[in-house]
């Protein structure tokens, strides 16, 4: 068996050690032999310590501690640089040619396909909910992307030279030439700089979104639905839509204001621009290549009438097409740079149509006239983009916080005399709002001089008001949990002179709000003016991140997860399609984890054919950075999304139910009793983890806290969970699951919490991401942590914490019936116990800089770089660290 594990990842583990050892050749050139040996006898000084060689740990310990100022930065961007090249190895792995079956696996759509078409399924109903998909991934930029952008691209250029090295007709110039380019690669990624100087601004995050569509998704979306058309046509002989795509893209880059003061009206209206412009300059370089290849004459009768005359017809058509473009790029150039001049809709592509009749007309008019080989090809490529990005790229949502409208009310009604909104109940706010939403009259006077805050609510509304409606999303409120939440947001639409019905979408986010989420949307949708509003269709938002930081992982998922069958049955009571919105992180404690296991796990009838999730941070880059990984994360969506649709999973029994509600109950207990009962529980967290220097590090726009004077429970739900990520005890991501496991078991539960596991995909996805982060806990590192920054009269919490880890990895082993984590998916387990001997002197060298960094009064720069640079490393190597 190992002999055959080691085969399997040969090619993987050749390409690590290929980079590494370029890597390392860099680091010799520049810094020289002595210090290389030292880095690379610290390496096999962890991996011997990992393997339990005690004295192989002190002399690692007193070789880091030892290491003298000047030598700190290079060290830790030595570990750090490995890991960014071992995470680029195993992505490259997943798509290279020499990827093993266990970790490649088949497409799952075609998988999908062929077990539903063998079985006893309608034909036309795989095809009908093909065409119906409505898949909508939201990129969001949470502050866990720790890449620079202009590393990123370099990442990229490296995996390009991996997959030109698969190529066996490579002569042995061609070789030398793909390896040179390697090391020019990997030694501009040595010599640049990884931590950003300053903080990027929300514009700054847009573009970097924008990047990820230009380099990868712009290719990966056609190849996907060409090969999407491919197993549709050899399982159906039926062809999918040209103007049809089941995954479409939005973001909140720029459009985040919730706790982000830095995201005004007017950076939004700059994002917008730039969506737009982006989306006018990947058009414009098809459309230049499309003059290039449709040179042909011959035409249908549609086109022929539109130019008689012409003998390049579809050239013609193409090229006033590359006119209107070139003017839309013009005019949004200078609207960018400030100036405001009038705009002539005839020469430029402004409206969706505008760009896809003329190409459509070209399409059918190839395709009549015996060329279909020809539309087939770029043509169809271009048109498919437009189904999916529009002409605006990213709809843009626009997301504020429930108070912030309440305030802009409140105000308002205090300057007409018409008393204090905030001093109302629920029934005469919801009697106030209803009455001016169907009234006639204005309620904002233009005379009116609002405060700061209450303006910049106002300006974001006037903004939304003034953009075409395919340009934006929803408009999502934060800790929503009363019908005049939502009733206000439309209030402040209305009187901004809003025209089209935007979707506003509550976001229940908290524990009691989740429990409370169905009520709310009741009272919503009896309200008749409100229910006609909607025109049939509900989004509501489900957040993860917040309800798992206030109850944990167990009792957040279970409240998820009821709250999700209420939201069905009482859409379902009002004649309203549900659209469901996943707020899920790239960490386990944030609801992350692999989203096609997450998606068969939702409650049945809770996807049915719709559903929006969020992508967040680094996993961005993971699932969607190179064309052929992207490819296959919309199979993946694509495929569970049907699957849930078509083959939903089982209504769970009522004794699953009763025995998850316990589970959640002595969980919820368990963690609250920790969190927010534990006397020394806030001041161990801010010792024993890097929770205070990670203000300090420039990875997003949004700082860390709500408020700036808040405590830990204003504290972000990311900072909350990256920060017990760097020293690796992963606490939000299990805390409370193992007593409440341990219970079940007292109880006399075993029998039917293997049948949970094994029956009711809910319970199995739970128990898989446990495993995972139970095996990417290290309690002996944690346990370094606290003798290095902790307090001695502190120690007996961190005891205490990690037998409740242990507690954990014994219940889940127990359940699965295992003699290790992850045995199941060796891929997985492979993954981690690649990174650790690389991580671990990260996390050793960030002990001791925290340490120092406290104990001096001013730390040096190279000491704060080299902290920095190590809590980049550690982030690398975790991967779904936020």
């Amino acid at each position: 068996m190992a002999e055959q594990t080691a085969d399997m990842y040969a090619s993987l583990r050749s390409n690590v050690s290929s980079l590494g050892q370029i890597l390392g050749d860099t680091m010799r050139d520049h810094l020289g032999d002595a210090f290389l040996e030292k880095v690379e006898q610290i390496r096999i000084l962890a991996k011997e310590s990992r393997q339990g060689d005690a004295e192989s740990r002190q002399q690692m310990l007193a070789l880091l501690n030892s290491l003298p100022d000047n030598e700190l930065v290079p060290f830790a961007k030595a570990f750090n640089q490995f890991l960014n090249l071992a995470n680029i190895a195993e992505q490259f792995h997943t798509i290279s040619r020499n990827c093993d079956e266990l970790v490649c696996v088949p497409d799952p759509v075609e998988q999908l396909l062929g077990r539903m078409l063998n079985s006893n399924a309608n034909e036309q109903e795989v095809i009908d909910c093909l065409k119906t998909l409505d898949i909508d991934l939201v990129l969001t930029a949470h502050p866990t992307e720790i890449s620079r952008r202009t590393l990123i691209q370099k990442y990229s250029a490296v995996v390009d030279c991996l997959t030109e090295q698969e190529n066996q007709q490579l002569t042995d110039r061609e070789k030398g030439q793909t390896h040179l380019r390697l090391r020019q690669l990997i030694a501009q990624i040595w010599h640049t700089n990884e931590i950003r100087n300053e903080r990027p601004t929300p514009v700054d995050e847009a573009r970097w979104g924008l990047s990820t569509i230009e380099a990868s998704l712009w290719q990966a979306v056609p190849d996907f639905l060409r090969q999407l058309n491919d197993h549709v046509e050899s399982k159906t002989g039926q062809q999918i839509p040209a103007d049809i795509c089941p995954v479409r893209f939005s973001s909140w880059m720029g459009g985040d204001r919730d706790g982000n003061p830095f995201v005004t009206s007017k950076v939004t209206e700059e994002v917008l621009l730039r969506n737009r412009h982006a989306a006018a300059r990947l058009y414009l370089k098809d459309i230049v290549s499309l003059v290039n290849e449709l040179s042909m004459e011959e035409a249908n009768a549609e086109l022929k009438a539109q130019l008689p005359d012409s003998k390049e017809p579809y050239r013609d058509i193409l090229r006033q097409l590359r006119h209107k473009l070139r003017n839309t790029i013009d005019y949004l150039n200078a609207r960018l740079e400030g100036q405001q001049i009038d705009l002539n809709y005839d020469d430029v592509v402004w409206q969706l149509d505008d760009l896809k009749q003329p190409l459509e007309l070209l399409y059918r008019s190839l395709s009549e006239s015996g060329m279909r080989l020809i539309a087939n090809g770029l043509l169809l490529d271009i048109l498919r983009r437009l189904a999916c990005f529009g002409i605006h790229m990213l709809r843009l949502d626009i997301r504020q916080d429930a108070e912030r409208h309440s305030d802009v009310i409140a105000e308002l009604t205090r300057y007409l005399g018409m008393g204090d909104y905030d001093h109302w109940d629920e029934s005469e706010k919801q009697a106030f709002l209803l009455r001016e939403l169907t009234s006639r009259r204005p309620l904002i006077p233009a005379d009116w001089q609002p405060s700061a805050d209450v303006e910049e609510v106002i300006n974001t509304c006037k903004l939304v008001a003034s953009q075409p409606a395919t340009a934006l999303g929803s408009y999502v409120i934060s800790m929503a949990s009363k019908p005049s939440d939502v009733l206000a947001v439309l209030l402040l639409l209305k009187e901004t002179g809003c025209q089209h019905p935007m979707r506003v979408v509550p976001l229940f986010e908290t524990l009691s709000d989740l429990n409370t989420a169905a009520d709310c949307m009741t009272q919503l949708l009896n309200i008749d003016w409100y229910r006609g509003y909607t025109k049939g269709m509900q989004e509501v938002m489900i957040g993860y991140s917040d309800s798992a930081k206030d109850a944990g992982v167990m009792a957040a998922a279970w409240a998820q997860y009821h709250a999700q069958e209420q939201l069905v049955a009482v859409c379902k009571n009002a004649d309203v399609k549900l659209m469901l919105f996943h707020g899920r992180g790239g960490s386990i404690g944030r609801g992350g984890g692999p989203a096609h296991k997450a998606i068969l796990s939702q409650p049945p009838g809770s996807v049915d054919g719709r559903i929006r999730v969020t992508e967040q941070g680094e996993m961005i880059r993971f699932k969607f950075g190179l064309p052929k990984v992207a490819v296959q994360s919309l199979a993946l969506y694509t495929s569970a999304v049907m699957e849930a649709t078509l083959l939903p999973p089982p209504e769970p029994k009522q004794a699953w139910r009763d025995c998850m509600q316990r589970i959640a109950d002595d969980s919820v207990k368990a963690y609250r009793g920790i969190v927010r009962e534990e006397p020394d529980f806030v001041a161990y967290f801010r010792a024993a983890t890097p929770e205070v220097e990670l203000g300090k590090l420039p990875l997003g726009s949004r700082p860390a806290k709500r408020r700036v004077d808040g405590g830990i429970e204003s504290l972000r739900a990311i900072p909350w969970i990256f920060a017990w990520s760097q020293n690796r005890l992963m606490l939000p991501a299990w805390l409370g699951s193992g007593e409440a496991l341990k219970a079940a078991n007292e109880r006399g539960e075993s029998a039917l919490l293997k049948e949970m596991e094994q029956e009711w995909p809910f319970f199995e996805t739970r128990i898989s991401m446990l495993e995972m982060v139970y095996m990417k806990a290290e309690p002996n590192l944690a346990r370094y942590y606290e003798s290095t920054l902790v307090p001695e009269n502190l120690h007996h919490l961190g005891k205490k914490l990690r037998e409740s880890l242990q507690l954990g990895t014994e219940a889940v082993l127990s359940l699965t019936e295992s003699e290790e984590l992850m045995s199941h998916t060796p891929w997985n387990r492979e993954s981690v116990k690649l990174r650790n001997p690389y991580i671990d002197p990260l996390n050793f060298l960030q002990a001791e800089l925290l340490s120092r960094t406290r104990n001096e009064e001013q730390a040096s720069k190279q000491v704060e770089l080299a902290l920095m640079l190590t809590i980049a490393g550690v982030a690398a190597g975790m991967r779904n660290t936020g």
